[in-house]
């Protein structure tokens, strides 16, 4: 069931516009950019509070005995995922974040879970991860990444990889093209995919760094993620627009990106000249080790 807050009260709107503009100056352009974008021919003098409210989805997951929480991460606008077996309490915990070691360690232990893995999805441009720290706080507790990604972690994941947590499993799929490391996790029953950057909402992610390329992300996104069901669920890394969920039958349909030729799909990603992320220096340095650089 979704409750969606319809009316949103004076203190939800002011909190609605701190989390935007408390956003990194990325996140914000991006924003801005999509707004234009997806508000062609409609009036531009909107009110910025109605445009900035987040609605909150509160759901189950589809598949019995998992329990599944949506975290959100408001700098960088990222998404953290935690994941558990009812029956057996055994939990993982995809795209942590430094900032929110605290709130996510805390919900862990309110439901008396068993975190066994710390997972990326890739080298994080725009955050610190927090699975380094993780492993320091919680005992038995392993962290896992792309084998391409060029970062240590207890685990290197390929093509095929299953990662089990009590009857449950994730699946990992090889998505290179916002980076080389770049891998998609999917539900055993394909009732639910965690794309990180390489498909978002209605996009998806850059591709002039960290050996981004165009025609690796449209092939990989179209072979790996559009060939899930219809009604997969689709659950990126990050969201700059309020929205906490998609599904592949949606995005094939109208992600405006990757519903172009591979061709105008390039010549756009080559084209898009956005500023470096604003934590990229020192993110990036973290994340090679752990999140642990400095720390």
């Amino acid at each position: 069931m979704c409750s969606i807050l319809t009316k949103v009260r004076p203190i939800h709107r002011a909190v609605a516009l701190s989390l935007r503009l408390g956003a990194s100056t990325e996140c914000s352009r991006y924003a801005a950019t999509q707004s234009r974008r997806l508000s062609r021919g409609v009036n531009s003098v909107v009110d910025p509070l109605r445009i900035n409210a987040r609605f909150y989805c509160s759901r189950t997951a589809k598949t019995e005995g998992l329990l599944f929480r949506q975290l959100f991460e408001v700098e960088s606008c990222t998404y953290t995922y935690l994941l558990a077996d009812t029956k057996t309490k055994e939990a993982i915990i995809i795209d942590p974040v430094l900032e929110t070691i605290d709130r996510d360690l805390n919900l862990v232990m309110e439901l008396g879970l068993k975190l066994t893995l710390a997972v990326n999805t890739h080298c994080h441009a725009d955050h610190i991860t927090s699975s380094g720290l993780m492993k320091k706080r919680v005992s038995g507790l392993k962290s896992a990444i792309s084998k391409f990604s060029g970062a240590s972690a207890d685990i290197l994941l390929s093509e095929g990889d299953k990662i089990a947590f009590g009857k449950h499993y994730l699946t990992v799929r090889e998505t290179p093209g916002h980076t080389d490391g770049c891998i998609t996790f999917v539900s055993a029953d394909e009732s639910m995919v965690f794309t990180g950057d390489s498909l978002l909402i209605r996009g998806c992610g850059r591709t002039d760094f960290q050996q981004g390329c165009p025609k690796c992300l449209y092939d990989s996104v179209h072979d790996k993620i559009f060939t899930l069901p219809d009604n997969c669920l689709v659950y990126p890394a990050h969201d700059y627009l309020g929205q906490t969920v998609s599904t592949v039958g949606e995005e094939r349909k109208f992600n405006p990106r990757l519903t172009m030729s591979k061709d105008e799909f390039v010549e756009t990603m080559n084209n898009l000249n956005l500023p470096k992320p604003f934590k990229i220096d020192i993110s990036v340095p973290a994340n090679l080790v752990c999140g642990l650089h400095g720390l």
